[in-house]
């Protein structure tokens, strides 16, 4: 029959678990619209990435343009 494993003192479970903690995001200015955004990955908010457009961004409709057309 196995034996159970031995009890870990606490000091050494939060001693693993140090390698657990979330990092921050490395985010760069985007060259086109100087938003931040990921590096290495395209612009969210203008759809460049090294100074190609490569993404079509749809605008939003302002609820105040709406207003004035009807």
């Amino acid at each position: 029959m196995p034996v159970p494993p031995k009890r870990r003192p606490n000091s050494s479970k939060k001693r693993r678990a140090s390698h657990f903690a979330l990092r921050a995001k490395n985010l760069i200015k985007c060259k086109n619209c100087g938003k931040p955004s990921l590096a290495h990955q395209t612009c969210p908010s203008c759809g460049t990435y090294q100074g190609r457009q490569v993404l079509k961004i749809k605008v939003k409709n302002d609820k105040t343009k709406s207003k004035e057309k009807k």
